[in-house]
């Protein structure tokens, strides 16, 4: 039914498939809701922490659900740019997620935003980002590779060595879920690349919507 009052036809496809008109965008409605957060990294150089799937990995980016959570963190989607950022670069390898479950008691974290009210509040999840240097402290169960990321590395050669005046382009990506991985209660989830360097710098966001279990 219409706005005033009056029926209108509805569409179909030439196979049976209804044809609706997207009136916001994607996540509005969820976002309106207050219920879908982020986290991000500033442009951050990678480090020796961020190849590691113990307590004492560094994330780019990452997020850990309480045991004593409500909600499920639904992943919607993750951005990650990267580029060399000195003359000489050891290539980070493949970006990775990873991921363990029945975790505890995670000491340290940061509170994501809300990305209807931008503020760091109302999250029931705590949150991990290589600029700010937040561990994995205190992690029951290490992370282990989930899958990769659909992210691309500014370099694959292992090293290499440009001129000082020479451009090395940045590159980006973005991995959509959509909902389909979901981090539950005691869930760890982390971005994590796969080759200890230093020569490469990084930022990324993370977001999910959090849905009662």
């Amino acid at each position: 039914m219409l706005a005033d009052g009056s029926v209108g036809n509805a569409r179909g496809g030439k196979t049976g498939e209804a044809i609706v008109q997207q009136l916001h965008g994607r996540y509005y409605e969820q976002v309106s809701r207050a219920n879908v957060y982020s986290i991000g990294c500033n442009l951050t150089p990678l480090s020796a922490a961020t190849i590691l799937l113990t307590a004492s990995a560094q994330p780019i980016v990452g997020v850990w659900n309480p045991t004593t959570s409500l909600v499920n963190l639904v992943i919607l989607q993750a951005a990650l740019t990267a580029g060399i950022n000195t003359v000489s670069s050891v290539a980070p390898g493949a970006y990775i997620w990873a991921s363990s479950v029945g975790n505890t008691a995670l000491t340290v974290g940061l509170t994501p935003f809300n990305r209807r009210t931008l503020a760091a509040a109302g999250s029931a999840a705590k949150a991990f980002s290589l600029s700010t240097a937040s561990l994995l402290t205190g992690l029951t169960n290490n992370v282990v590779f989930l899958e990769a990321a659909e992210f691309p590395t500014a370099c694959s050669m292992l090293t290499t060595t440009v001129l000082a005046a020479t451009m090395t382009p940045g590159v980006a990506g973005v991995q959509t879920f959509d909902g389909s991985l979901i981090v539950p209660p005691g869930g760890v989830l982390a971005l994590l690349n796969t080759v200890s360097s230093v020569t490469h710098s990084v930022s990324a966001r993370l977001m999910w919507e959090e849905v009662p279990v």
